[in-house]
């Protein structure tokens, strides 16, 4: 037992230090050619070399950490145990009598480990650092056509049982024209409130209306009141629902995601599938790396004619299988063809399936 033991700290030794190496050799290389792509605009734009570094790319590595980590993993736990499986160390630890479950053992909770880093690095730590990064994106790179926010003849549920309508709103100093309030009982409308004008004052959602009208119903009886004094009143609408970036999920913690989900449904917002997808992709990325360990050593376990060049390319196009697989998902997710949930999951059923199989052959 206690030999055997020295072989668990020996494997999860080995499986920290190449993954670490990895994941080292892989930000490199994107950092490489990310600073390539954009260094004519750090030259362009008046950016310091603090915004850059700090801003920008300590950002951009957790990014392309929390996004590639699985396939870092896989690759770690391909490299190394291809080269004990080349010096006949695999072999070796069978041929005691070790069956492969129990071999499987020390790489289930490095990779248990793993997902629980990468699930942490998903839902908390890198969307704080993605604002900074997107804001800097925003700034100094991407400087036009990023913001989809709609700005006219704008339709928002506020409260279900009040609609907002917009005809026009200026994001410069934050003022809406031709605002209509109309309120609901059931199917049977209470009032409508019209304004010329309306100002954003301040948080928490204030506005300043002015030239506006109300409008009451009840019954067959219609009251009608207009005033020429500006009314400072609470509408459930800020200056954030008049602009939506593509990425603005990303810079999003998962308790901000989970808000804006309930916020959207609640307005009849369509945005509301890319936070969820969102959501959900940041948990089932996180177990990947663990499916992903198992069918690395199911790969990689056994010495093959090809030695380590065969299981590595065996192994990075499993990886590429997983990645093109997830993008369809997401699509298929996006475009309601399938449940958000069923969608962002699909790929670990799918490869947890395959690593069953293997791990049935590697045991024979």
């Amino acid at each position: 037992m206690l030999k055997f033991k020295v072989i668990d700290d020996y494997l999860i030794r080995k499986y920290f230090s190449t993954f670490f190496f990895s994941l080292l050799i892989c930000t490199l290389i994107s950092v490489a050619i990310d600073f390539s792509d954009k260094v004519k605009h750090f030259i362009e734009k008046p950016c310091t070399f603090k915004q850059i570094v700090v801003d920008y790319y300590f950002g951009f590595i957790l990014h392309m950490a929390g996004l590639l980590l699985p396939l870092y993993t896989l690759i770690a736990v391909v490299f190394f145990t291809s080269r004990l499986a080349f010096n006949s160390e695999i072999l070796s630890v069978f041929n005691a009598g070790v069956s492969f479950r129990r071999l499987l053992q020390p790489y289930l909770i490095v990779g248990g480990a793993i997902a629980v880093f990468h699930l942490a690095l998903n839902h908390f730590i890198i969307p704080q650092f993605n604002k900074s990064r997107l804001s800097f994106e925003r700034t100094f790179v991407w400087t036009s056509g990023q913001d989809k926010g709609k700005t006219s003849n704008v339709h928002f549920l506020v409260a279900p049982d009040t609609k907002v309508f917009i005809r026009g709103y200026n994001k410069n100093n934050k003022s809406a024209s031709g605002l209509r309030l109309e309120k609901f009982n059931g199917s049977r409308i209470v009032s409508i409130l019209e304004a010329d004008n309306a100002s954003w004052k301040s948080e928490p959602d204030r506005w300043q209306l002015s030239n506006y009208s109300i409008r009451s119903f009840d019954g067959l009886r219609e009251q009608y009141r207009k005033f020429n004094t500006p009314l400072d009143t609470a509408i459930n609408l800020s200056p954030q629902d008049f602009t939506w970036y593509h990425n603005q999920n990303e810079e999003m913690t998962s308790s901000e995601l989970l808000q804006a989900i309930a916020r959207d449904k609640s307005r009849g917002l369509s945005n509301s599938k890319q936070y969820e997808i969102e959501f959900h992709r940041r948990t089932a990325d996180a177990f990947t790396n663990i499916i992903l360990t198992i069918i690395g050593l199911a790969v990689a376990g056994r010495k093959v004619r090809g030695g380590m060049g065969l299981h590595l390319a065996v192994g990075i196009g499993i990886g590429a299988g997983f990645i093109l697989m997830s993008k369809f998902a997401i699509s298929f997710a996006a475009s309601g063809t399938l449940p958000i949930m069923l969608g962002m999951w699909t790929p670990n059923i799918f490869f947890l399936a395959i690593a069953f199989w293997l791990v049935g052959k590697a045991q024979k």
